[in-house]
Formats: structure tokens, C-alpha cells, sequence
């Protein structure tokens, strides 16, 4: 599992992505352009963002109605109320709240801010009022891009959908996995010796985030440009069923 090297490269030259644009041909491109060709044991993680906008998951706030519950939840955090719907419809259930921030429980498990709808490098549409929400389905997306590039290359790479998230415990964002496919999210290493040949009891290691978080440095966070990035050295080849492992569930969430 674990690799003595890892090489990680932003892929140059993605353009703005648009509904409908083919994903698997333009990082395609992009691999051409860096010189690289897919490999066995790949991994290529994808900023969640341009698979949201490949899949057209854009929302106009003009076109929204708020309910009255999200302007009660509007008026305590200081957002608009049109905003705050969309959360909502985003979300299994609110966990917290204050003013500029709704934490919830979104309907894909996650827990996360403003159910992961945002507004940062996107166009904003004729009145500046668009908003990008999540891909219905990460793993899917995952596994939809995973056999496109196998079909167009023979090489099926390891997929990561990532997103940067803050932490309960600490300051600062990082990179999370939102979807996966083609490796193991969460590898379970209870029962393997420690260097003094004592089991290890609680060793779960959230493998899919710790490859989005790498991939994070290369991608950037602001205007970079670059949402795509190749993983070469880990030698990815089990897959696990998806995200779904690194939830925490409910009952022990000391958190939620």
C-alpha cells in the first residue's frame, strides 16, 4: 500500500468546462500535452467542479423560491433565503448553524458547509446569480470517466473526485474524495504487525482522501486552472465499492 515515491502532475491546459463537454477528451488532451500516457496503477483525480459543470449541475437563484423554512434558516445566517433553499433540497438535515455558515448532513452523506454549493470560479449567468451544486452521484461519475478512458485508451486509471473541505478539529480546508472508483477509499489495517510485531487495533486508513489531499497541491485552490491531476507510483488496483466507506456513520460521529 504504501509506495517509496509518488509522482503528481497537474495537467496543463484543461479549458473552462462547459455542460455537456466530453470530460474523458479533454483530459485526454491535457495527457497528450504533458507528454504522458495512462498507465497501469494510475490514479487521476478530478476536481469535483468540473464534473459538476460537465453534468450541468448549475442552479439559477433567480428561479428559486425559498420555503419558510429557509427564510427562517435565512434570516439566522444572514443568507439569501433563495440560497438557503437549495441547501435545503441539497440536504438530509441541518446539524448547525451561524451567521455566513449552514453546516448540514448532505443527501450523499457528507457532512459539509452550505451542502457543498458554491459560486467560486464559475460564470455567473445574466444576472450573476448562478450557483454550482454536487454531482448526483460521485461514484457513478467516477466510474463513468473510468470506462470512457478505458475504451479510448485500454488503460482503465483509478479515479478520485475531489473537494476541499474544513475539519472539526482544525483550521484550513483540504482536499476530501468525494467519489471513487477503481481503488479502495478505506483500507482496513487491524491485525497488521507494528514495527514491534503488536497488532494494530484501529489502523483505518481513509486512502481516497489522502490522494486528494496530495493531488490538492498540484491542482491549487484559486485561479490555477489546473483540476486535473495524474498519480503515478501508487499502483492503484482494488476498488472497494465507493465513498460511501469514509462516512463516519451517525452513531459514531461524537461530532454530528
Amino acid at each position: 500500500m504504501t509506495p517509496g515515491r509518488l509522482e503528481l502532475v497537474a495537467l496543463p491546459g484543461i479549458p473552462l468546462v462547459e455542460p455537456g463537454d466530453d470530460l474523458p477528451a479533454l483530459i485526454l488532451a491535457a495527457l497528450d500535452r504533458a507528454r504522458f500516457r495512462l498507465a497501469p496503477g494510475d490514479v487521476l483525480v478530478v476536481a469535483q467542479k468540473i464534473v459538476s459543470k460537465a453534468e450541468g449541475r448549475y442552479a439559477d437563484l433567480a428561479s428559486v423560491t425559498p420555503s419558510d423554512e429557509a427564510g427562517r434558516l435565512a434570516a439566522e445566517t444572514d443568507k439569501d433565503p433563495r440560497l438557503v433553499e437549495l441547501i435545503l433540497g441539497e440536504s438530509r438535515r441541518v446539524l448547525r448553524h451561524r451567521p455566513g455558515l449552514v453546516i448540514v448532513e448532505h443527501r450523499l452523506g457528507f457532512v459539509m458547509a452550505n451542502a457543498g454549493i458554491d459560486a467560486s470560479n464559475i460564470p455567473g449567468g445574466a444576472e450573476g446569480e448562478r450557483v454550482l451544486l454536487l454531482p448526483k452521484d460521485p461514484d457513478a461519475s467516477c466510474r463513468r470517466l473510468r470506462e470512457a478512458l478505458q475504451a479510448a485508451t485500454g488503460v482503465a486509471p483509478a479515479i478520485v473526485m475531489n473537494d476541499s473541505t474544513g475539519r472539526a478539529w482544525r483550521n484550513g480546508t483540504v482536499g476530501i474524495a468525494l467519489g471513487v472508483a477503481g481503488l479502495e477509499a478505506l483500507v482496513d489495517l487491524r491485525g497488521r504487525p507494528d514495527l514491534f510485531g503488536r497488532p494494530l487495533r484501529v489502523s483505518l486508513v481513509g486512502l481516497g482522501d489522502q490522494l486528494a489531499a496530495a493531488a490538492s497541491l498540484v491542482q491549487g485552490e484559486a485561479d490555477e486552472g489546473t483540476p486535473v491531476a495524474l498519480v503515478r507510483g501508487f499502483d492503484a488496483d482494488a476498488d472497494n465499492g465507493g465513498v460511501a466507506a469514509l462516512i463516519r456513520s451517525p452513531e459514531d460521529d461524537l461530532f454530528r
